[in-house]
């Protein structure tokens, strides 16, 4: 298996600790169930069988032992979505130039979509990507009368 969890003990008793405190969030409840019994040293179940056991996906089962082996136990227990996201702020010089943009007519459209605008700042040079998101935030943070 690819992704092999091996507790130490203290990370077991840990672990053990926090399913018999119950005073965790449920997800990290449930991680730290995930990890139990993936343990070489323990029952050692395949992903099926703990999805099954837990009544889960097996993608959140191979998620939890890859996050365990590549960066730790509290990696595993609390991963959030968002850590993997790359926030686009934009600095005042590209949201002025995004602004200006946003301000011209686009030919045939009484303006550009939010698509568009975005496309449009990659394509002049100022961000080497930028997000449709991106620009509904910053011109709604500006209070423009696009959004």
């Amino acid at each position: 298996m690819k992704y092999a969890v091996r507790l130490e003990a203290e990370q077991q008793a840990r672990l053990k600790g926090l399913l018999n405190a119950g005073v965790a969030p449920a997800r990290q409840l449930t991680h730290a169930r995930i990890l139990l019994k993936a343990d070489r040293h323990g029952p050692a179940l395949r992903d099926q069988a703990i999805a099954a056991q837990l009544e889960i996906c097996t993608h959140t089962v191979f998620r939890v032992r890859k996050r365990f082996v590549e960066a730790g136990l509290d990696a595993a227990l609390h991963y959030l979505h968002h850590q993997n996201l790359k926030l686009h702020v934009l600095n005042e010089r590209t949201q002025a130039h995004l602004i200006a943009l946003a301000c011209t007519r686009a030919k045939g459209q009484p303006r550009l979509s939010l698509r568009l605008l975005a496309d449009k700042m990659v394509e002049l040079g100022y961000l080497p990507h930028l997000s449709h998101e991106t620009v509904r935030k910053t011109l709604k943070k500006i209070n423009s009368n696009r959004i």
